[in-house]
């Protein structure tokens, strides 16, 4: 689009400027959830923006020292993008088709997602800002979790609410999902644009040429997938 190089021009000298400024993380195109989750949770970091998955670890006593000074809130936004900009993502529980012991995981993902084993993890950790978040409705209606993490259990909630599918930007697009793509090819592809994206960060290539090289191998992803109408 025309609105998302614009966006990255902006952005691009001033992240290149700060990095030589030492306030961002060594070579921070590298770091993936887990390293910068830590790197927030230490400490280290000012903002980070990413899964609202990450609040109850932040808010995690036993290994997070930002319990009492980290707070909450939606990523920024333009003016052409009013309903924000979700993500809708899980990780989710299957049992495989080839599998001998289909009663027994049953079982087990029956119990996983349970209510015990939410009031399980809270009392395993000590907190109830720690137990897995999005996974019942009724975890958001309970008082402990409510009381534990409420300066960012409705902001998780209403996230989750407020995302759609079917309308995933400003302007209408052919297929359904906000980030994720249904196909064979998508994590491949996804790969090759966080490196293109990386690339620009590192300050190695430009930012129109990142964002060309990841058009031709979506272009490509589309034809040679026969998605390409």
């Amino acid at each position: 689009t025309g609105a998302l190089p614009q966006n990255l021009r902006i952005r691009h000298p001033q992240i290149l400027a700060s990095g030589s400024a030492s306030s961002l993380p060594i070579q921070v195109q590298l770091l993936s959830f887990t390293e910068n989750l830590t790197l927030m949770s230490q400490g280290k970091c000012g903002m980070w923006v990413d899964a609202t998955v990450a609040a109850g670890f932040l808010k995690d006593p036993a290994s997070s020292k930002i319990v009492n000074s980290v707070g909450f809130a939606n990523a920024p936004v333009g003016p052409g993008t009013p309903r924000g900009s979700n993500w809708l993502w899980s990780w989710s529980l299957a049992i495989p088709k080839s599998t001998k012991k289909e009663d027994a995981a049953f079982k087990f993902i029956t119990w996983a997602t349970s209510k015990d084993y939410i009031a399980l993890v809270a009392k395993e950790k000590g907190t109830w800002a720690a137990v897995p978040p999005g996974t019942r409705a009724s975890t958001y209606a309970n008082p402990n979790y409510k009381k534990a993490a409420g300066d960012f259990a409705s902001l998780v909630l209403n996230s989750i609410r407020r995302a759609d599918p079917t309308r995933p930007t400003k302007d209408p697009v052919p297929y359904t999902g906000i980030q994720f793509v249904g196909i064979p090819q998508f994590q491949a592809l996804g790969t090759q644009v966080g490196q293109y994206l990386a690339g620009a960060l590192s300050g190695q290539t430009s930012i129109d040429q990142a964002l060309k090289q990841a058009q031709d191998a979506a272009a490509r992803v589309a034809k040679e997938g026969g998605y390409q109408k």
